[in-house]
């Protein structure tokens, strides 16, 4: 089972840029997106052989995620079950029978971590969320979650400790979510590997020096981390200032 998540970082200018040549070349059995920044019928999009499912933000041109999907779940869920996070569009469960697929845009801390005292609440509430999920069955995690885990998921961890997506409090709870029973899968096959990053500034010709952050992850719940075969980052791909990630694995 191929499965794909990618911040757009705005559909409508993303399909301008190639979305669906990317999106059909992928060929994912579910492809989810984050960062949509649209509402209900400002586009239509054509994905023929997909079930597709958005989750808008009430502010227009903010947030928003979308899920597509060949098989069709049992049943789909939009936000946490909060309403002071579901407000945003940020999240997106579909019940596929033998698991959950969780579609998450987590928050960003912002300029200064003016907004850092939310993301940690956020943090805490979807973390609890998942792990009552996981209880029922297993999990998969994906999307932009707005954080560089380890040094060695971004190019100049020195330069950017403290800011926004790199902060001690951020990676804490990151740390607490994979504690908490889940694994990073690309982090499970590939350890030490250096130099392979999601998401790029636009500033400073970032992505032309690679100089980026790994914030783009699949989660597994730990319960079938031995069936994951591959995890890939796929650089190669335009479109966004973040790139497509992809999870194989055989449930």
């Amino acid at each position: 089972m191929k499965l794909v998540s990618w911040n757009v970082n705005g559909i409508r200018a993303c399909v301008n840029k190639g979305f669906l040549d990317s999106f059909n070349a992928l060929d994912a059995d579910i492809f989810a997106i984050q960062e949509s920044k649209m509402q209900k019928d400002q586009l239509i999009l054509e994905t023929p052989g997909y079930h597709q499912y958005w989750n808008y933000a009430k502010k227009k041109g903010y947030s928003g995620t979308a899920v597509f999907t060949k098989q069709e779940p049992k049943s789909v869920t939009l936000g946490i079950g909060m309403e002071e996070h579901d407000q945003e569009g940020r999240v997106i469960t579909l019940d596929m029978g033998d698991y959950y697929f969780v579609c998450v845009y987590v928050p960003n801390s912002q300029n200064e971590l003016q907004r850092l005292d939310y993301r940690m609440k956020w943090e805490d509430d979807f973390r609890a969320y998942l792990v009552g999920l996981k209880e029922k069955k297993p999990v998969i995690i994906c999307g932009d979650l707005n954080v560089a885990h380890k040094e060695i998921d971004l190019k100049n961890p020195a330069s950017n400790h403290r800011n926004a997506g790199f902060t001690d409090e951020e990676r804490g709870k990151m740390s607490e979510l994979l504690d908490a029973g889940f694994v990073d899968s690309f982090r499970e096959k590939y350890p030490d590997m250096t130099d392979i990053y999601s998401w790029w500034s636009y500033r400073f010709n970032s992505r032309e020096r690679n100089a980026g952050w790994r914030i783009d992850y699949f989660l597994v719940s730990d319960d079938v981390r031995d069936k994951i075969t591959d995890a890939k980052i796929h650089n190669e791909v335009y479109g966004s200032d973040h790139c497509p990630v992809e999870l194989d694995i055989e449930l």
